[in-house]
C-alpha cells in the first residue's frame, strides 16, 4: 500500500492557494481562519457545514496539479507481484488522474482517498478500507509513505510501515 503525494508521484499544487481559497470560503461565514493550516481549516469548516464546499475547493486544485504530477523514483517499483493499492490524503480523483498520468493505473488495485470513507488519515479507517478492497489482511500490508499521519494511520490499523526515503 503507498501513499501517493510525496511517495509516488508529486502533485503540482499551489498549497498557498489552496489555503487562501478554503480560508475566503471560511471567512465568507464569519469563522476565524488566523493562522489555520488547511487541514485545521478542514475541521472549522466541518464545524460550520462548509466541509463539503471546502473539500471541493481543496479537490479542484488537486486535480489541476495532478494533471502535472512529476514522477517520483518509489513509482519504479511498480508493477509488483503482489496486490497494490494507494491511500492518500488527497482526492482520489486526483490519485486517479496522476497515475494514469504516469501509466500506473493499471497496477493499481484500489484508491482511496480523503473523499472516499468518512474518515481521514491519521485514523486508520481509509487504510483499513484500502486493505479490504485489495481483499489484504492489515497485518500483511506494508504501508509506504512519508508522513507522520501515514506512519500513525499505519500503527493504528496495525500494518507495517515503511518511510519513502528509506526505499529509495
Amino acid at each position: 500500500m503507498y501513499d501517493l503525494d510525496g511517495t509516488l508521484v508529486r502533485l503540482d499544487v499551489d498549497w498557498e492557494a489552496v489555503a487562501g481559497r478554503c480560508g475566503a470560503i471560511l471567512r465568507a461565514r464569519d469563522v476565524d481562519v488566523a493562522d489555520a493550516s488547511i487541514w485545521e481549516m478542514r475541521e472549522r469548516a466541518a464545524d460550520h457545514g462548509l466541509l463539503e464546499r471546502v473539500d471541493e475547493a481543496i479537490a479542484e486544485f488537486e486535480r489541476e496539479g495532478a494533471r502535472s504530477a512529476r514522477r517520483l523514483p518509489l513509482a519504479d517499483e511498480l508493477p509488483r507481484d503482489e496486490p497494490v493499492g494507494v491511500c492518500s490524503l488527497n482526492a482520489a480523483a486526483a490519485c486517479r488522474i496522476a497515475l494514469e498520468l504516469h501509466g500506473l493505473d493499471g497496477h493499481v488495485g484500489t484508491v482511496v482517498g480523503r473523499d472516499s470513507v468518512e474518515t481521514v488519515k491519521p485514523d486508520p479507517g481509509p487504510l483499513l478500507a484500502a486493505v479490504e478492497a485489495l481483499g489484504a489482511a492489515p497485518e500483511r500490508t506494508l504501508f509506504i509513505g512519508d508522513s507522520n499521519t501515514d506512519e500513525v494511520a499505519a500503527r493504528r490499523a496495525g500494518t507495517d510501515f515503511e518511510w519513502v526515503q528509506d526505499r529509495v
